[in-house]
C-alpha cells in the first residue's frame, strides 16, 4: 500500500479521531493488516503497535486542542487513568507473547459483541438522563431548567473499569474509545462530550503500549524478507504517512465541529464499528 493510500486513510483517522473518539485504532488496524499484509500471521502485531502510536499522537493533539470546560468532566479520574495505563501495558505485553491470530479474531470478535450490545442494550442509541428516568420517561424539553441541571452532572467512570478497558484495548489496538464512549454515553454524556472525552482516555492506554512496542525485541526477522523498516514492532513509515494526514484534519475540526443531532451520531458511530468490522473480516 503505497504512502497517497496513506494518507488518505489518515485524513479519516483524522475524522474519527475527533468525531467518534477512534485515535486512530479501529481504522488503522484493518489497514495497517493490508499494508504489511507481507508479514503473514505477524501483520497483526506490527499492526497494533503502529496503530498504538498513531492513536498516542492524535489523542495527544485531540485533548490537547479540547476545550478545558469539556476536560473538566475529567477531573478526580487520575486512578481510572492510572488504571487504564497499568492495563495497556499488560495488555501490550501479552499482545508480545499470544498467537499472532489471536489478536485479530479477538478484534473481530470484541467488535461484533459491541455492536450486538449497542443495539440490544438500552442508554446507547436512546440516551436517557437521571431525571428522565426518574420522572415517568419525560423529556429534558418537558422538565425544562431543572431536567437541564440534572443530566449536566453525569456520574465518573469507574476506576476499577482503568484496568481491563486498558488492557483489552492494547492488546487488539483498539485504543479503548470503543468501550469507554458508551461507558460515558451511558454516563450521562452527549455524544460530543463522551467522544471528546474519550481522547484523554485513549491517550493514557496508546502511552505504554506505544512505549514497549517500540522497545520491543525480535522484530527485526519479521521485516527481513519485506520492504519493511520497523523501530521494534512499529512501522514508522505508515505511522508518519497516517499523521500526516490525520493531524490537520483533528486541528481544523476541534475548531469547527459540525452540528450533529445526537441520535444520529450515536447510530453513526455505530455504522463505523460496522465497516470497521466488515474490513477486519475481509482482511482475514
Amino acid at each position: 500500500m503505497n504512502d497517497v493510500v496513506l494518507l488518505g486513510i489518515g485524513l479519516l483517522t483524522g475524522v474519527t479521531t475527533v468525531l467518534f473518539g477512534f485515535g486512530g485504532g479501529f481504522v488503522a488496524v484493518p489497514v495497517l493488516v493490508w499494508a504489511n499484509a507481507a508479514l503473514g500471521a505477524d501483520a497483526i502485531r506490527v499492526a497494533t503497535a503502529t496503530s498504538a502510536l498513531v492513536m498516542l499522537v492524535n489523542a495527544g493533539f485531540a485533548t490537547a486542542v479540547t476545550p478545558r470546560r469539556i476536560l473538566r468532566a475529567l477531573r478526580g479520574s487520575r486512578a481510572l487513568l492510572l488504571l487504564l495505563a497499568a492495563g495497556a501495558a499488560a495488555g501490550a505485553l501479552a499482545t508480545r507473547h499470544a498467537p499472532a491470530g489471536q489478536a485479530h479474531w479477538g478484534f473481530v470478535v470484541y467488535v461484533a459483541l459491541t455492536i450486538v450490545d449497542l443495539l440490544l442494550r438500552p442508554g446507547f442509541l436512546r440516551r436517557r438522563g437521571p431525571a428522565e428516568a426518574s420522572h415517568g420517561g419525560r423529556t429534558e424539553e418537558t422538565r425544562g431548567a431543572r431536567t437541564e441541571a440534572s443530566r449536566g452532572v453525569p456520574r465518573p467512570l469507574p476506576a476499577v473499569l482503568g484496568a481491563p478497558i486498558g488492557a483489552l484495548a492494547a492488546f487488539l489496538g483498539v485504543g479503548g474509545s470503543v468501550m469507554t464512549v458508551p461507558a460515558l454515553r451511558r454516563a450521562g454524556h452527549p455524544m460530543r462530550v463522551a467522544t471528546a472525552l474519550a481522547n484523554p482516555l485513549t491517550f493514557a492506554i496508546a502511552l505504554p503500549a506505544t512505549a514497549l512496542s517500540l522497545c520491543a525485541t525480535g522484530a527485526g526477522p519479521l521485516a527481513a524478507d519485506t520492504h519493511l523498516r520497523l523501530v521494534g514492532l512499529v512501522d514508522l513509515r505508515a505511522a508518519g504517512a497516517l499523521l500526516v494526514g490525520a493531524l490537520p484534519v483533528i486541528a481544523v475540526l476541534r475548531r469547527r465541529p459540525p452540528r450533529i443531532p445526537d441520535r444520529a451520531y450515536a447510530w453513526v458511530y455505530l455504522a463505523l464499528l460496522g465497516a470497521v468490522e466488515a474490513a477486519m473480516l475481509l482482511a482475514g
